[in-house]
């Protein structure tokens, strides 16, 4: 297990990168949380949606990482490359309307379970990003791309 660690990850430079920009963004997440809300809530390092958007510092950091090892005339930087802005458009577009709807859904339910009639869980409302979420996790992403590229 160890060798196998050791080969695949340790030495994969571009995926080494990839999770620094992840962890590195989501542990501002976290940190943001806890300044706000005067607790810790290990939902938020796991969990989607907030400032900084994670799902761009990592999609990002791929895609840049990747153009600088291996060229940006290469096929790994267009798919990378290609995946980041199908990441960024879902983290702000399709995710961030789905959450809207269901915090409209638990308003909705709300006043219906207040009334008796029903009895349901409420959907989780923190879904995507604004798109300042994703523009500022997206510098991160390419920083850290920067600073930690060979």
């Amino acid at each position: 297990m160890k060798e196998f660690l050791a080969r695949y990850f340790l030495n994969n430079h571009i995926l080494a990168v990839t999770i620094v920009a992840w962890v590195f963004t989501q542990t501002i997440k976290v940190t943001l949380g806890v300044m706000q809300q005067k607790k810790f809530d290990f939902r938020w390092f796991i969990g989607t949606g907030g400032m900084p958007s994670s799902h761009a510092a990592g999609a990002t950091a791929l895609a840049l990482s990747s153009g600088l090892e291996v060229g940006f005339s290469s096929p790994l930087f267009a798919l990378a490359f290609v995946f980041a802005m199908v990441t960024m458009f879902d983290a702000q577009g399709v995710r961030r309307s789905a959450g809207r709807q269901a915090e409209i859904l638990n308003k909705i339910m709300e006043d219906i379970s207040w009334q008796g009639k029903i009895k349901e869980n409420k959907l989780k409302e923190l879904l995507g990003h604004t798109p300042i979420q994703v523009l500022i996790g997206s510098i991160i992403g390419a920083l850290i791309a920067v600073i930690l590229s060979r």
